[in-house]
């Protein structure tokens, strides 16, 4: 069976991304799956993802909200297109842009869940909403348009 993981079929030359790219060696390796009609993915922060003693760094939950977005797009397109993950290269997409709301300060130590829906699709874009959760309570939530790589970006 394949791996539900969307970052698990991006194309070999397009896994480096520090987030989830799982090919990075010193990466965070977000791994996003479907759960029901929401791409969800599951990360707890290390101790050098702090900000002050005891809560996350803001830029780690921007960072993760971003990856996770990308793979929601890719998962979003795979599934309007009737096909399941692993039967081809998951498309790529790239941040066009980002808009994060800080709730509540994210304590240390607590897994994170990021959840995110595809709240716009049109042929140049897909928007992403979603939220970050530790434990019961959201702690962030983002806006993200992602577009298709752009072939400038192909051959790099």
């Amino acid at each position: 069976m394949a791996s539900p993981f969307v970052q698990d079929h991006y194309p070999e030359s397009f896994a480096h991304c520090y987030g989830c790219g799982r090919s990075n060696a010193h990466g965070l390796h977000l791994q996003s799956a479907w759960e029901g009609d929401d791409v969800v993915a599951r990360f707890t922060p290390r101790p050098e993802h702090l900000s002050l003693p005891g809560f996350v760094y803001g830029g780690l939950l921007a960072s993760l909200i971003d990856c996770h977005a990308m793979a929601t797009a890719a998962a979003h397109v795979e599934r309007a297109a009737g096909r399941q993950m692993g039967q081809t290269d998951a498309p790529r997409y790239v941040t066009a842009a980002l808009h994060v709301d800080y709730l509540k300060p994210t304590p240390q130590g607590v897994e994170l869940v990021l959840r995110a829906r595809v709240v716009e699709t049109g042929r140049r874009k897909v928007v992403v909403r979603m939220t970050v959760s530790a434990g019961d309570q959201d702690t962030a939530r983002g806006e993200v348009v992602a577009v298709p790589l752009p072939d400038s970006m192909a051959g790099a």
